[in-house]
């Protein structure tokens, strides 16, 4: 067995349970499991706390509910659980799942279990740890990674109900509306522009596919050496909707800051050996064989992302305010919502008055 991976600390307080129950539930669940087991928490994460479970000769990942008062339809592990098992034997690289538990008396809260897979994790966009030779490869692998993922007959891996086909943004704009009333703290002007504009201004083109909803660069784990991507993790907002919203939220990396998201506003790609905004689109566009993007349309889902965020990030500083959040930096990450929400709205007027 290899050295304990990094950013592991011991359960927090309210995400603790008892791991004899759990061992006891892996016996019966989990095929070739034998314990006893050692439970640590993974230090990253905002929503659903996530935990390294090792027994004497394997590595498992547990991905649970959080305890507590929850928004309706959040922290969905049943359907990550659902879509990980689905993707299995596609070019879509995931972690091998085991199963899904419903039963709140196991540990507290649903969770499912999946096998840890080994590799690297970058947090920073501009990939400093990485060669610059090897940045372009990075980048290129998680376009070619959407571009799979879109391409995926879902009725033929049994997700044709795994939501629904058409008005999907129209219906994200609702319900993050929703999401972000139900978690509001303060008043973000540039919020109340943004749910008064969205819904009037939503591009007439329909397509559907299956969309991760979060498909960032530090939810991929890469090959030890390679610039492959073996596993991509955290399926929460995963459902069938419009792919290239799924695509500018990737490509929002290009507009968050170095500072606050560690994303490359600000910085030069080409200088960094990394491709530009423009290059990605094409680059999707071309493995998947369809027109260029309008540049209207692309200013729209860019500004929507930045709006989704902008609800989610306002659930994780609700949570953290009432301390019920997963991560221990979860205030300071909450308070990225205003300046993120501003920042979409400027993004929304320059491209009115352009």
């Amino acid at each position: 067995m290899n050295s304990m991976p990094e950013g592991l600390r011991p359960p927090a307080e309210q995400h603790a349970f008892h791991t004899a129950r759990l061992a006891a539930w892996m016996e019966n669940y989990v095929e070739g499991f034998s314990g006893p087991i050692d439970v640590r928490q993974f230090v990253g994460g905002q929503s659903n706390p996530t935990f390294l479970v090792q027994s004497a000769n394997h590595r498992y990942v547990l991905r649970r509910k959080p305890p507590g008062r929850l928004l309706p339809s959040a922290h969905a592990v049943d359907r990550e659980f659902r879509v990980i098992v689905a993707l299995a034997e596609t070019q879509v690289p995931v972690a091998k799942a085991y199963a899904l538990c419903t039963d709140p008396t196991v540990i507290g809260s649903a969770f499912y279990m999946m096998d840890y897979v080994e590799g690297r994790l970058f947090w920073d966009a501009a990939l400093p740890e990485v060669a610059g030779t090897d940045r372009r490869a990075i980048y290129q692998e998680m376009t070619r990674v959407i571009a799979a993922l879109h391409t995926v007959d879902y009725a033929a891996v049994g997700l044709a109900e795994y939501g629904k086909p058409g008005h999907y943004i129209e219906r994200q704009v609702t319900r993050w509306s929703q999401q972000y009333r139900a978690s509001e703290t303060e008043t973000i002007d540039a919020m109340e522009r943004l749910i008064e504009w969205l819904p009037k201004h939503i591009s007439a083109g329909e397509e559907t596919s299956i969309v991760h909803g979060d498909f960032r660069l530090d939810n991929a784990i890469f090959h030890p050496h390679e610039s492959r991507i073996l596993a991509v993790l955290d399926w929460e907002l995963s459902t069938l909707g419009h792919p290239l919203v799924d695509l500018a939220y990737l490509c929002m990396r290009y507009h968050l800051s170095a500072e606050r998201f560690k994303g490359l506003g600000g910085l030069d790609p080409a200088a960094l050996l990394i491709p530009s905004e423009a290059e990605c689109v094409d680059d999707y566009c071309r493995r998947r064989g369809r027109a260029p993007v309008a540049p209207q349309d692309w200013t729209y889902y860019l500004a929507f992302n930045m709006f989704r965020l902008t609800g989610i990030l306002q659930g994780v500083l609700a949570r953290a305010i009432q301390g019920n959040a997963s991560s221990a930096t979860a205030l300071e990450v909450g308070r990225r919502a205003r300046p993120l929400a501003e920042q979409a709205w400027a993004l929304v007027q320059r491209s009115l008055y352009a």
